[in-house]
C-alpha cells in the first residue's frame, strides 16, 4: 500500500509497522553500551577531580535520537532503551567514591581489572534486581516527582517522529525548539564559565558574633532546571536544611575558632556539618523505609502476580519474573562470597576468621543492600539521580560495616588486624555502594519508561547490559589515572603528582572506616544530626495531619549535607517553577504552557550535561 494508506492502517490498529514495534533491539543495546562506556570514563575522571558526576540519561537520549534520525529509523521506546543502558553505566561510575580508598590506605597498589569489574558488575546487577520489586510502590503508585525521569521522557517525546510525534501542532513544532534553546542557553553559560570569563560560584564569608557563616551562590542552570522539576515542596525542604546548616550550626560550631574565616567555614562544614547532615539523612532514610514497608510488600506481591500476566491493553506492564530475579540474585551473592574469600586469603591477619567474615559480608550485602536500594530509589524519586546524596549513603554504609567489624571481628583478631579490617570494610561497602547507585538510577529510568509506554522487563534487561558495559571501563580508567596522577595519602607511591586527584568522597569514607575501627569517630555529630532528623520527621507528620504542604525530611537532610552552591540553584529553580506555574495556570492553554516550562527545564539539563561531559573528555 501507499505510505499514507499504511499510516492510516496502523492508526486504525489493523496492522503494525514492524519498525514501530522495536524496543529491545540489538542496535539499541550496542549503541547504549558505547555511550555508557564514554560517559562512564568521563564521569570517573570528573568525579575524582571535583567530587561530582553527571547524569547521562538525558544526553544519551539526545545522542540516540540524533543517530537514529540519520537513518530515518528508531522509535521512542528504542531510544528509551539506549538511554537506559547508557545511564546505568554512567551512574555506576559513582563507585569511585569508595574504591580509591583501598589505594589511599595502602592496601591496593592499583586496580586489578577482573576484581574491579566483578565488584561493579555484581553489585550493579544486584542493584537492578533489588529495586525491581520497588517499581510498583515507588514509580507506579507513588506521587514522587522523579524529576530527571520526567525530563528524559519529555525529551524523548518531543524528539519522536511519525505517528509517535506530539499531536498538538504548536506543541509538536515548538517543543523541540524550546528544548534546543534551553540547551544552548545552559551550554553557553557553561562555556563562559569554562573560559574563565565568569565565575561558576561566588562566595562571601562573614562573622556572626564569634562564629563564621557565609553565602555561596552557584550559577548552574541545570540545577535550576532540576529545581523546577522537583517542585516547591522539595525546594522549601532543601532551603530549611540549608538554613539549619549555615544559619545555626555553622555559627555555633565555629564560635571562637581561630583562622581565616573562609578556611574555617570550609573546614568546619566539611569535617563537622556534613556529618550532622549524614545523621539527619540516616534518620530520614529509616523513617522513609518504615513508611514504605507496606507498599513495598504489596509491590513484591504484585510483581509475582504480574510475572505471568498477559499484556494490559497495548502496554506490557510485566517485570522480570520473580524466579529469574531470585536465581540471578543467588548467583551474584555466590560470586560476591567468592570475592570476599579471595580478598581474605590476601590478608593473613584475617584468615583465622575467614568464614565468619565471608558469611557476614554476604549477609551485610543482602540486608544493607536491600535497605539502601529502597532509600536510594526513594531519593531518586524525590530529588533526582544527579542530586541524590549517594555519598551520604556511602557514609552510613561504612559506619554500619565498620561498627559490626569493631564489635564482632576486632576483639577476636586483635588490634594487629585493624588495617586489614579497614580494607575489608571498604571492599564490602564498595559492593553495597554499587547496589545503591544503580537502584538510584534504575527507578528513574523505569519512570521514564512508564511515561513513554516502555516494557519494564525489557528495560530491566537493558539496565543489566548497561551495568556490565560500565563495569568494563571503570577499572582500566581508574588504574590509568592512578598511575598518571595518584591519590593523596597513598603510602606506596614514592612520588605523587603535584596535582593529585582529590577523590573527596573516597577520602572521607576511608577516614570514617579508620575512625570507627580506631575509636576516633565523632559520634556526637552523628547524634546531633539524628536528633534533627527526628524533629523534622515529626514536623512533617504534623503538616500531613493538617493537610498542608509537606516538608520531606530526606530533602531537609540533603539541604544540610550538600554544599550551598549545589542546593541554592535547586531552591531558586523550585521557586521560579512555582511562580511560573501559578502565572500560566489561569490561561487558556495553561497546561501546555506548563509542559513548555518542563521542556525548557529539561533543555537546561541537556545543555549543561552534554557540555560537562565534553569538558570532562577534554
Amino acid at each position: 500500500p501507499r505510505r499514507g494508506s499504511r499510516q492510516r492502517y496502523n492508526r486504525l490498529g489493523r496492522g503494525q509497522d514492524p519498525m514501530l514495534d522495536k524496543e529491545l533491539s540489538l542496535r539499541a543495546l550496542i549503541l547504549g553500551a558505547v555511550i555508557a562506556i564514554v560517559f562512564t570514563a568521563a564521569n570517573v575522571y570528573l568525579g575524582l577531580r571535583v567530587g561530582i558526576t553527571i547524569a547521562s540519561s538525558i544526553p544519551a537520549a539526545v545522542i540516540s535520537m540524533g543517530i537514529f534520525r540519520l537513518f530515518n529509523t528508531g522509535t521512542i521506546r528504542e531510544n528509551n532503551i539506549v538511554q537506559t543502558v547508557a545511564s546505568a553505566g554512567g551512574t555506576l561510575s559513582a563507585i569511585i567514591f569508595v574504591l580509591p580508598g583501598l589505594v589511599m590506605i595502602g592496601y591496593w597498589r592499583g586496580f586489578d581489572f577482573l576484581t574491579t569489574f566483578l565488584i561493579c558488575a555484581l553489585g550493579g546487577t544486584l542493584g537492578v534486581l533489588f529495586s525491581i520489586p520497588l517499581r510498583r510502590a515507588l514509580v507506579v503508585n507513588s506521587p514522587l516527582p522523579f524529576p530527571e525521569g520526567v525530563a528524559a521522557a519529555e525529551v524523548l517525546k518531543v524528539g519522536a517522529t511519525g505517528d509517535e510525534a506530539p499531536q498538538n501542532v504548536l506543541e509538536r513544532n515548538k517543543g523541540p525548539l524550546i528544548v534546543l534553546w534551553g540547551a544552548l542557553i545552559a551550554a553557553g553559560a557553561q562555556i563562559v564559565s569554562f573560559m574563565g570569563l565568569a565565575a561558576a560560584t561566588v562566595s562571601s564569608f562573614f562573622r556572626v558574633g564569634s562564629g563564621v557563616s557565609g553565602v555561596t551562590v552557584g550559577f548552574s542552570l541545570a540545577l535550576v532546571g532540576a529545581g523546577h522539576l522537583v517542585g516547591i515542596s522539595v525546594g522549601i525542604a532543601m532551603l530549611c536544611g540549608l538554613l539549619i546548616s549555615w544559619a545555626f550550626l555553622m555559627p555555633y560550631l565555629t564560635a571562637g575558632v581561630p583562622g581565616e574565616i573562609a578556611e574555617v567555614a570550609e573546614t568546619v562544614f566539611r569535617s563537622q556539618v556534613r556529618f550532622i547532615g549524614a545523621g539527619t539523612i540516616g534518620v530520614a532514610a529509616i523513617w522513609s523505609l518504615v513508611k514504605l514497608v507496606g507498599p513495598v510488600a504489596k509491590g513484591i506481591a504484585d510483581t509475582m502476580r504480574a510475572g505471568a500476566a498477559a499484556k494490559t491493553g497495548a502496554h506490557d506492564d510485566r517485570d522480570m519474573p520473580m524466579g529469574a530475579i531470585a536465581l540471578l540474585s543467588f548467583v551474584c551473592l555466590l560470586a560476591i562470597g567468592t570475592l570476599l574469600y579471595l580478598f581474605i586469603q590476601g590478608a593473613p591477619t584475617l584468615q583465622p576468621y575467614t568464614w565468619p567474615l565471608v558469611f557476614g559480608g554476604v549477609a551485610f550485602t543482602v540486608i544493607v543492600g536491600a535497605f539502601i536500594a529502597t532509600v536510594a530509589g526513594y531519593m531518586a524519586g524525590l530529588i533526582g539521580a544527579s542530586n541524590s546524596p549517594v555519598s551520604g549513603i556511602g557514609i552510613l554504609s561504612i559506619v554500619i560495616g565498620s561498627l559490626l567489624l569493631a564489635a564482632f571481628a576486632q576483639p577476636v583478631l586483635g588490634e594487629g588486624a585493624t588495617d586489614a579490617l579497614v580494607a575489608f570494610a571498604l571492599f564490602a561497602v564498595a559492593m553495597v555502594f554499587s547496589i545503591a547507585t544503580i537502584s538510584n538510577d534504575n527507578l528513574q529510568d523505569l519512570k521514564t519508561g512508564q511515561l513513554v509506554g516502555a516494557s519494564p522487563w525489557r528495560q530491566q534487561i537493558a539496565l543489566i547490559v548497561g551495568v556490565i558495559a560500565g563495569a568494563l571501563v571503570i577499572g582500566p580508567v581508574l588504574d590509568l589515572l592512578n598511575h598518571a596522577y595518584g591519590f593523596p595519602g597513598d603510602p606506596n607511591r614514592d612520588a605523587i603528582a603535584a596535582d593529585p586527584l582529590g577523590a573527596p568522597q573516597a577520602t572521607l569514607i576511608s577516614t570514617l572506616a579508620r575512625g570507627v575501627l580506631n575509636a576516633e569517630l565523632r559520634w556526637d555529630l552523628i547524634g546531633i544530626g539524628a536528633a534533627i532528623g527526628v524533629a523534622v520527621c515529626f514536623f512533617d507528620e504534623i503538616l500531613g495531619f493538617f493537610k498542608t504542604m509537606r516538608i520531606p525530611p530526606l530533602a531537609v537532610g540533603i539541604g544540610m549535607y550538600l554544599p550551598m552552591d549545589t542546593t541554592q540553584p535547586v531552591i531558586v529553580g523550585a521557586i521560579i517553577g512555582w511562580l511560573y506555574d501559578r502565572a500560566v495556570s489561569k490561561r487558556e492553554n495553561g497546561e501546555m504552557a506548563k509542559r513548555f516550562g518542563v521542556l525548557l527545564a529539561s533543555g537546561l539539563i541537556v545543555g549543561e550535561s552534554l557540555l560537562g561531559i565534553f569538558n570532562a573528555g577534554l
